[in-house]
């Protein structure tokens, strides 16, 4: 029994038309990632409403504090990226034994990556916070939210391993309804929590903070069901528990790239609010919202490029040229239909999504700005996110890399701080993050055309 779902899990990544098995393994990533923006909207429209205190000053406390956040998923999904890319083509070469062998030392690399944001959230929560601002409140508001999200970290990490464990054998269904699980509990508890609603005491961003960790954990209780009772190509024995330096050298062979290309997107962040900072914390905060805002299209463009890394790299372990190349190409295409429509949809809706913040009238024109300029690279920014997808699933870690330090750091941030200086730049500052997508996506397709000719064309035809 056990063999012959084996078999058909293989089936279905060897034989089911790649334009099929890309929607029906995408579309379940793209809904819980999506859903996951939602309710970091949420999170944001709650706190933004809090009635003790200026809505604004508590969302650029959490501005300020999303880079750690955002390091911490760099680190989660990078090292998932590393677990799924070989995972995905240990099973397309038939390898049982060593596939159950990475999920099991995946697990315990999640489980120190937690360790790791422990301490942070024990020790560097404050000090970090003393380098982005000396206001006392935003100080204040930003180290109690923080605190609690670093030192309850555990579920989030740990389950991003699982759920790449899911998705790495095309269990896609299983890790969005534990992702959805956890987002709704989220939801619902975000107002319980922070206004103190059905006799809860009421505790204001703390509330926020408690209220996503415990969907976090939530999430992680369905995957670790879900993976020990229904992932059937992956032996779960606790033998495969015992660390393998030559399985983790090559989970973070692709995993570091994959964690440094995320932490990119923290550094950009960080980066960011202090370089707009001679503009004005309307300017800071403005980009915060907008950031949020733009996680509905880049989650569900990720959410295509998480299922293009194992359906490539199962058939690149299996050698299937014409597999591969069709993986590519659809994964390029509903990549590039999200931008388009994502774009299109924030360009006539912008000015709908600037009150739920309830922002100033000036950092709502420049929240509005930003939408309008930013999203106008959106296209080349799922070209790019396309291009990282295929090299992670070739193990070509450093190439993918390189895409996402070109438009996230090596373009972006010197063009951003050249518009500060622009004597019109609160509305100009924008401009620098579409250029930036513009110039790595020339880049990127050079990239792969290069990659493509030594890795697939060799390849067997069929």
């Amino acid at each position: 029994m056990q063999q012959t779902k084996t078999t058909l899990q293989q089936n279905k990544m060897a034989a089911v038309p790649i334009q099929r098995l890309m929607l029906s393994m995408g579309l379940p990533m793209i809904l819980s990632m999506v859903l996951q923006a939602f309710y970091n909207i949420v999170d944001s429209y709650f706190v933004g409403n809090m009635p003790d205190s200026s809505g604004e000053i508590a969302l650029n406390a959490l501005t300020l504090a999303f880079p750690i956040q955002m390091l911490m998923i760099a680190i989660g999904v990078g090292t998932g990226v590393g677990v799924n890319s070989l995972l995905s083509r240990s099973l397309g070469a038939g390898e049982r034994e060593r596939a159950s062998k990475i999920a099991g030392n995946s697990i315990v690399l999640g489980v120190c990556t937690y360790i790791v944001f422990l301490l942070i959230g024990l020790f560097g929560v404050r000090p970090y916070f003393s380098t982005q601002t000396s206001d006392a409140t935003v100080l204040q508001i930003g180290t109690e939210y923080l605190t609690i999200c670093c030192t309850l970290s555990f579920g989030a990490i740990v389950f991003m391993i699982y759920e790449k464990l899911l998705q790495a054998t095309g269990r896609t269904v299983l890790s969005m309804i534990a992702q959805i699980a956890g987002a709704a509990v989220n939801i619902v508890l975000d107002p319980i929590m922070i206004f103190g609603l059905l006799g809860c005491p009421q505790m204001g961003v703390a509330g926020a903070a408690y209220a996503t960790v415990i969907g976090q954990i939530v999430s992680l209780i369905l995957g670790v069901i879900f993976h020990c009772a229904l992932n059937h190509d992956i032996d779960a024995h606790s033998r495969y528990f015992k660390p393998e330096l030559a399985i983790i050298r090559d989970i973070y062979k692709i995993g570091v790239p994959a964690i440094i290309m995320q932490a990119l997107m923290s550094v950009q962040t960080y980066a960011v609010n202090i370089i707009f900072g001679p503009v004005g914390n309307a300017a800071i905060t403005a980009y915060g919202v907008y950031y949020k805002v733009q996680q509905f299209v880049f989650f569900a463009m990720f959410g295509m490029n998480n299922a293009m890394i194992p359906i490539v790299g199962f058939n690149f372990g299996a050698r299937n040229k014409k597999r591969v190349r069709d993986g590519i190409k659809f994964g390029m295409l509903y990549t590039l239909g999200i931008a388009i429509v994502g774009m299109a949809v924030l360009q006539i809706a912008a000015i709908a999504f600037a009150p739920l913040f309830a922002l100033t009238e000036s950092t709502t024109a420049l929240f509005v700005s930003a939408v309008r300029v930013i999203t106008l690279g959106y296209i080349f920014a799922g070209a790019n996110i396309t291009y990282q997808g295929a090299f992670q699933a070739f193990g070509r870690g450093v190439s993918s890399l390189a895409v996402s330090l070109m438009r996230l750091i090596v373009f972006a941030l010197p063009a951003a701080y050249w518009l500060t200086l622009a004597s019109n730049a609160e509305n100009v500052i924008w401009w620098a993050f579409p250029l930036a997508e513009l110039l790595s996506a020339v880049i990127g397709v050079i990239m792969l055309k290069r990659i493509y000719r030594r890795e697939v064309a060799p390849l067997t035809a069929y």
